[in-house]
């Protein structure tokens, strides 16, 4: 079995990774500008063409648990591209996590995720009118991010990702949204989802948000390190979230 390390390079910074590529999956590298972008492809068995997943990594970097969604929804049926937006850079410490976090320059972000939408669509495994993508935490906020730039996206789940709050922003998703929040989540609060949800439908999209009684940020992940895993809204969204995509995506 193939093996991935992950060095974490930057001052003051150490943090190594090593991570097993999953079975049924290569790393992959793609033009991202003048850059390159990179990620974990995840293949399902039979010819296809099939249709495909944009997997949106939370502030950690795209750690084991991202790969294992990844593996998920090939098993499923999709082509699922688990994109490397810090290029690299794990951690499972918090303050190393925000820190590549607001290193992050967003068009460098969006830049990748686009990328990776162009390089789906390119395959000829993947049927390309059905391209979707999913997204937890700072995932989550650029799940929705590309929805605002990605026109032909054909759906977006965000877990608790902070939601665009500009209406010309708004005008620009063509996507069914499917969101998953936390009612104890602080940011974004139920009050901020529930704006989002109220000028989406204002503006004639289609939305479906759901908030999760007594469940907190990150509550679909087991590995979450403030112990604000909720197994019963985890397993709820991820019902919701396959669900919505089969409907979008394999119709």
């Amino acid at each position: 079995m193939k093996r991935i390390i992950l060095v974490v390079a930057g001052a003051g910074l150490s943090a190594v990774v090593v991570s097993p590529v999953p079975r049924g999956a290569e790393k992959i590298t793609f033009k991202s500008g003048t850059e390159t972008g990179s990620g974990l492809l995840v293949t399902p068995e039979g010819k296809g063409p099939f249709p495909a997943v944009i997997v949106i990594q939370e502030w950690w970097g795209l750690d084991d648990w991202v790969k294992d969604q990844a593996r998920a929804l090939a098993k499923d049926g999709y082509v699922a591209l688990a994109v490397d937006l810090y290029r690299g850079k794990v951690t499972n410490k918090q303050e190393e996590a925000h820190q590549f976090m607001m290193g992050l320059p967003p068009e460098q972000a969006t830049s990748d995720l686009k990328a990776a939408y162009a390089f789906l669509s390119a395959r000829p495994d993947v049927k390309k009118d059905r391209i979707g993508a999913i997204g937890w935490c700072m995932g989550g906020r650029y799940t929705l991010a590309l929805a605002t730039e990605e026109p032909k996206l054909a759906a977006a789940v965000p877990y608790y990702g902070a939601p665009p709050t500009e209406a010309a922003a708004i005008a620009k998703i063509q996507a069914p949204v499917l969101g998953n929040y936390g009612g104890d989540d602080k940011g974004p609060s139920p009050d901020q989802v529930k704006a989002f949800e109220a000028e989406m439908k204002k503006a004639g999209k289609s939305v479906d948000i759901k908030i999760y009684d007594g469940a907190p940020h990150a509550f679909a992940n087991p590995n979450n390190p403030w112990g604000g895993y909720r197994e019963a809204a985890a397993k709820d969204a991820w019902a919701r979230s396959t669900a919505f995509l089969a409907k979008n995506l394999k119709k």
